[in-house]
This record gives structure tokens, C-alpha cells and sequence, in this order.
């Protein structure tokens, strides 16, 4: 499906990526190096998500298809890529393009998270594109997070979520219970977890980053910090 002509977020007949976040490189969400995308947005609203700031449907950082490739390739020892969010099926075109695009310059894996079910992408898809990024996706994680049944095991964040091998290029990786494992990336202006994180982790990280916060602010004088 063609975007309409003239939307101010597409580009060369392609829709545009609202994208919370992007890691070139981690070890924490699936086999070998990865890609990561976080989308921004999400309709399903799952009580205690793990990325509540990436809910809102609201405009973040919009790019290309054509142009996040060559940042998300940027390191030559990655294998694959993961989409998550947010939810990834409210954009699908434009993150079916983009791993096609990226699978012209390697053969790379993809991994894909959706609060939708499988079965309800295939009947009711969400938006456009849907059955198009379902064809290039090698290892689907569905449905919404339920944090009641947080097992504190493999990639699923609760145990509801069903683990879909929808081609065999990942078939010998376990998704559903091996250990968790989670990096911390700092950026410009800001810190977050890569990963599925385990019990008491985020906690503890929001701990270390306001004792690291007071100690800043303690060793520098009133009129530095009302300047």
C-alpha cells in the first residue's frame, strides 16, 4: 500500500519511521551481534511495561527507511537485526522496507516483538505492510505483557508470550528459557536498558543513576547550577 501523495512523512513514496531509539550493536536481544530498532508508539498500553516512555503516539525521531540502514550497519560483525518498541506492526511498511533494504548488503536474521498476536496479524492486520514484514520476520514474540506472568526467563517478557519460528534460521536458539541479559547504553542525555532486564534490575539502575545525580549536584556551588 502507497502512502498518500504529498504526506509530509514519507519520503520517495515511502512512509517515514517514528523511532524511540536504535543500537548498533548488543548481545542482549537474540543470537550473535544485533541491530536494534525501538519504535515509538503503542496501542496495546500493558500495565507495568518495561518501556512505558515509547507508549505515547507522538512524533520522536522520524527517518527513512532507505537512510537508518546504513547507521543500523555501521558495525561489520552484526548477523541480524530486532524490531521492538513500542509496536512495531503499527509501522510494518516502512520496517518491511527497511530490512529488505538491509538484507541487499548481508544476509541478516530478524527478530520481531508485537503485543498483536500472531493470528490476529494474519486476519486483522493493524495497518499496511503487516504481511509484508511477517514474510521477512525469522522469529516473531506476541502478544501483550502481562506482569504477573514475568518468569524472569528468555527474551519473552511475560510467560503468555508465545515464541513463533516462522522460518528455521533461528531454530537452534532458545527464546523461551534461557538466562536474561541486559546492557546498559548511555547516550547523548541519556541511559537505558538494552534487553529483556531480569527482577530488580531497572530498579537498581534507577537507583545508581539518582545516587550518581546527588553527587554531581552536591559537588557543584548554587551558583554554578542557577547559571
Amino acid at each position: 500500500m502507497m502512502p498518500p501523495p504529498g504526506d509530509p512523512w514519507c519520503t520517495g513514496g515511502w512512509p517515514l519511521l517514528n523511532i524511540a531509539a536504535t543500537c548498533t550493536a548488543t548481545h542482549a536481544l537474540g543470537p550473535g551481534l544485533r541491530a536494534v530498532v525501538w519504535v515509538q508508539g503503542c496501542p496495546h498500553h500493558c500495565p507495568g511495561c518495561l518501556a512505558p516512555d515509547w507508549i505515547p503516539m507522538r512524533q520522536a525521531r522520524r527517518v527513512a527507511p532507505d537512510d537508518l540502514v546504513a547507521e543500523l550497519l555501521v558495525h561489520p560483525d552484526v548477523t541480524g537485526l530486532t524490531f521492538s518498541g513500542g509496536e512495531p506492526m503499527m509501522q510494518a511498511a516502512g520496517l518491511a522496507r527497511l530490512i529488505r533494504l538491509a538484507r541487499q548488503q548481508r544476509p541478516l536474521s530478524l527478530i520481531c516483538f508485537s503485543g498483536f498476536t500472531l493470528a490476529q496479524l494474519r486476519h486483522v492486520p493493524p495497518g499496511p505492510g503487516v504481511a509484508d514484514l511477517l514474510a521477512e520476520i525469522d522469529v516473531l514474540i506476541d502478544g501483550r505483557y502481562i506482569a504477573a506472568q514475568n518468569d524472569n526467563c528468555g527474551l519473552r517478557g511475560s510467560h503468555n508470550q508465545r515464541i513463533h519460528y516462522l522460518t528455521d534460521r533461528l531454530a537452534a536458539f532458545d527464546f523461551a528459557t534461557g538466562p536474561r541479559q541486559v546492557e546498559i547504553q548511555v547516550g547523548t542525555g541519556q541511559v537505558f536498558l538494552v534487553g529483556v532486564p531480569p527482577h530488580g534490575v531497572v530498579t537498581m539502575v534507577e537507583q545508581a543513576i539518582d545516587r550518581t545525580r546527588a553527587r554531581l549536584l552536591a559537588r557543584v556551588p548554587d551558583n554554578d547550577i542557577d547559571s
